[in-house]
């Protein structure tokens, strides 16, 4: 078990609860204006437009992740969850929107969000396609897939005008990845608790005395905005829906498998009825957030790695990163300066917060039965999962559809070890004589001496 500084209903005192919320909103923010960005700039939406969908994925982000920790009656897992808008759908929208527009993205989004919120009723029996192997599996994959995102940031992103691998962003990321590791050692208290956060401002302070941060985007983000809910209007093609609801089954997957990481993380045990409140959340967040002109949402696999960092578990805490994530919804200019956080930064803290989630997935491996059978899943379904990771290209030839649901590692990686669970007998159907003497023996050799 994780020692926890924090357990899942602690109410840590109102400064270290304020700390330690910002401290997952770093780690989300960025992720969560990701995907309005770049579904705004392929479609060649105006500034505004965008501006629009950005306040609109950080209020319904903030009130579904405010909904998953609380919990409303059935919905909600109530575990330490950040919600935000997900990488999964942005094929998708963007397919369905260069032939039917945004009101089709949101139109589509609320029709195929019925996917998920029936799939929950199905999340007990789910449940037992992922014993302990398979569940390693996912949680070792989560973290492997998010390693190469920390190596991007730092090295300085693929933005226009990055310069991909400098020595500038490379130091600055080691400094900022030094600094966290020191604090999280030497630490004590707080300070341990809300390394990454430290170590981020640490690091935002050294860029700005280098003169790297651009503050243009806070001068010009206005400074209240009210939610603007069916802005855009919605449209309901067929092709669009269909679209949607395969990136709901594939972040269906993935979004149990996140599950099971903060499981571990939390020191709770997941159980089918669990799994099904949390899965509901994603689905009905996600039909809330089109009504609120935002992309879908779903749980945040990065900030398990910051519990798992800072052993801090309550689902206060992560509440309260829900309503900052809200306020910055409602007050732009607050978001916009979290956006001026350079990327290097960003990748120091994500590269130890997201290697703590292969931790945590090598420890439940760990205790996995060892057994050729467990072996051959988890070997090849961890390798299937990291060939599309470190080399998406491997896709390119094949169907849109093949591409959508085989495209993240995750998703692979998972569907592979819960194929071979299911496959795979559980004992060997036929034994040769090799293993007979290899194998049998020594446990009637060990009875035998207990007899005697």
């Amino acid at each position: 078990m994780n020692h926890l500084l924090f357990q899942v209903e602690d109410r840590p005192p109102l400064f270290t609860t304020v700390l330690l919320a910002a401290q997952h909103m770093l780690a989300a923010l960025g992720g969560i204006i990701a995907v309005p960005l770049v579904v705004g700039a392929a479609l060649k939406l105006p500034a505004d437009q965008i501006i629009t969908l950005i306040n609109a994925a950080l209020l319904g982000s903030g009130i579904v992740t405010m909904v998953q920790c609380k919990g409303i009656g059935p919905v909600g897992i109530r575990l330490p969850c950040v919600m935000g808008t997900s990488f999964a759908f942005v094929g998708a929208a963007i397919s369905v929107g260069l032939e039917h527009g945004v009101p089709a993205i949101l139109g589509s989004s609320l029709a195929a969000s019925v996917v998920m919120i029936v799939g929950s009723c199905f999340m007990p029996k789910i449940r037992k396609l992922f014993p302990h192997a398979v569940t390693g599996v996912v949680v070792t994959m989560i973290g492997l897939s998010l390693v190469p995102v920390a190596v991007d940031w730092a090295a300085g992103g693929h933005a226009p005008g990055a310069v991909y691998g400098s020595p500038l962003n490379l130091g600055i990321a080691a400094f900022v990845l030094v600094t966290v590791i020191m604090l999280v050692q030497f630490g004590k208290g707080i300070v341990s608790a809300a390394a990454v956060v430290i170590g981020m401002f640490i690091g935002y302070l050294v860029c700005v005395s280098l003169g790297m941060i651009d503050f243009s985007q806070v001068q010009n983000a206005p400074v209240f905005a009210l939610p603007q809910p069916l802005h855009y209007g919605m449209t309901f093609p067929l092709a669009g829906i269909v679209a949607m609801a395969i990136a709901y089954l594939v972040t269906m997957v993935e979004t149990t498998g996140t599950f099971m990481a903060l499981g571990a993380a939390t020191n709770t045990k997941m159980r089918g009825k669990t799994l099904a409140r949390g899965i509901l959340c994603d689905g009905v967040g996600s039909a809330f957030a089109a009504l609120l002109s935002s992309p879908p949402v779903s749980t945040f696999a990065q900030n398990v790695g910051v519990v798992s960092l800072t052993g801090v578990a309550s689902r206060h805490v992560v509440a309260l990163t829900g309503a900052m994530l809200f306020l910055a919804g409602l007050f732009p200019v607050l978001g916009a300066v979290v956006v001026t956080i350079p990327q290097p930064v960003l990748g120091g803290a994500g590269l130890m917060m997201f290697a703590m989630i292969i931790s945590a997935g090598v420890q439940l491996l760990s205790h996995v039965e060892h057994t050729k059978r467990n072996g051959v899943i988890m070997a090849v379904a961890i390798g299937c999962g990291l060939a599309v990771t470190v080399r998406p290209e491997l896709l390119s030839k094949l169907p849109a559809f093949v591409k959508e649901v085989f495209g993240s590692g995750i998703t692979v990686g998972a569907l592979v070890a819960v194929a071979l669970n299911l496959v795979l007998p559980e004992r060997p159907l036929e034994l040769n004589d090799d293993d007979e003497e290899e194998e049998v023996p020594q446990a009637f050799l060990t009875s035998e001496r207990e007899a005697a």
